[in-house]
């Protein structure tokens, strides 16, 4: 049979095609900027008909509607990534929120610890051959949809057609919905002085040749702006955005010196505005893969002068992370960081940095802290981490004592609190 006859016998509104959906059900949604839009807000619109529905998101970009106080009972969020769409109900306990590091989301959904009954994705339309990209989100939605036991996919001409490890055949798909709306967008972040000065520092530990993991948001798009002197970078990251694509079109990024898939930029998601999403678009530069591949770190490893680039929230002075958590109140999740750190230890060169501002609240909280706060995870243990970076400087962790890793982020903490710090130190039985 013909693939286009196989396309067309499977189509469906998508009000039909959510009816399928059953309460009790577990349905997992494509991720970030590659969510189902249509087909979420279809679902949602079925709430009094369902109950006890679990869905299953990694970094939820859209509504977020069965996250509303309103859905309590009919629809229950198991957030793998809180965001700040999700984050409320998280946290008021009409959501729930799995740890996990992202490379492992796909063995969730195919060893059977979250067997999805209903992927809902969004591809591209299918090419001569009948075959769909996942465009901007393979990560986790590749193994969501072979695991699932139906598939209904949202095919919109607006998602990129981006290749690698991103196809799937129309055979595939139990139902289509061609729905055709724009994408989600990430807006580019305000860039402060703070942002912009740490971001200074960060390309400084940048070598030419580095292959650049960036996570989101303002500091990785600052650092981008320090890197237009560098010489043959390139890119295998969890994702990238348009400041990747500004420094490809001048060259600064070629993919050249890269040890792993040369000439190409390695990522499993993408978040950014139509500039990035038409630069990716039949683009042989760029190939996307599933996420337990692009975040393993053996993978990572094969890169030479890996350079991973991540944010945090706290750090305490013998250099434990807190990038996902204030206190007990859940704010994101590990994502790949982690993945991440400990590729760039498997690297020849290779180097782990996590950035981040001093202080919090308005100057009135340093976030270089003599212990994390009560209930704060450990994102990344004091046993992986390298470098800490803030606004004042660098600190190098990897190999030093207790005493010189709590002088060393003394030093780049903000000057009106290192004398606290040295007092809390003394207090605390901490050399100094």
């Amino acid at each position: 049979m013909k693939w286009q006859t196989v396309y067309d016998g499977r189509i469906k509104e998508a009000a039909e095609a959510v009816r399928i959906i059953k309460s009790g059900q577990r349905v997992v949604i494509g991720h970030a900027c590659g969510e189902p839009q249509a087909l979420v807000e279809a679902m949602a619109e079925r709430k009094s008909e369902l109950q006890s529905v679990e869905i299953v998101h990694m970094v939820a970009m859209g509504k977020a509607s069965y996250c509303l106080p309103e859905m309590e009972g009919h629809f229950r969020h198991n957030s793998l990534f809180v965001g700040g769409t999700s984050r409320k109900a998280v946290n008021e306990g009409r959501a729930d929120f799995t740890p996990v590091f992202f490379s492992e989301i796909p063995s969730l959904f195919r060893d059977g610890y979250l067997p999805p009954d209903v992927a809902l994705v969004q591809m591209s339309p299918p090419d001569q051959s009948g075959f769909c990209s996942l465009g901007v989100s393979v990560d986790y939605t590749l193994q969501a949809l072979r695991s699932a036991h139906t598939v209904i996919a949202q095919v919109n001409h607006f998602m990129p057609r981006t290749l690698g490890d991103s196809f799937v055949h129309v055979s595939e798909l139990d139902i289509i919905v061609p729905f055709d709306e724009p994408l989600i967008e990430l807006p580019k972040p305000q860039i402060s002085q703070v942002e912009e000065n740490i971001g200074r520092f960060v390309a400084g530990l940048v070598p030419d040749g580095a292959t650049l993991q960036l996570g989101i948001g303002a500091i990785p798009d600052a650092v981008l702006r320090f890197l237009t002197n560098k010489n043959d970078l390139g890119i295998h990251s969890e994702m990238f955005s348009d400041g990747v694509v500004n420094l490809y079109e001048m060259g600064v990024i070629n993919n050249k010196a890269k040890t792993l898939h040369p000439g190409k930029m390695l990522a499993t998601f993408l978040m950014g505005t139509r500039v990035l999403y038409d630069f990716v678009n039949d683009n042989p530069v760029v190939e996307m893969h599933s996420v337990d591949y692009t975040n393993n770190p053996y993978i990572i490893g094969r890169n030479e002068r890996l350079t991973s680039i991540n944010s945090a929230l706290q750090v305490d002075l013998c250099g434990q992370v807190c990038a996902d958590s204030i206190g007990y109140r859940q704010y994101s999740a590990v994502g790949g960081q982690v993945d991440f750190v400990r590729g760039a230890r498997l690297s020849c060169g290779g180097k782990s940095i996590i950035a981040l501002p001093s202080t919090a609240a308005n100057g009135k909280i340093s976030r270089i802290a003599i212990h994390l706060d009560e209930g704060a995870a450990v994102t990344t243990s004091r046993n992986d981490v390298d470098y800490i970076v803030t606004e004042y400087g660098i600190a190098s962790l990897r190999g030093k004592t207790i005493r010189e890793r709590a002088n060393a982020l003394i030093e780049i903490a903000h000057p009106q609190f290192h004398e606290e710090l040295k007092v809390q130190a003394k207090k605390n039985g901490i050399p100094l």
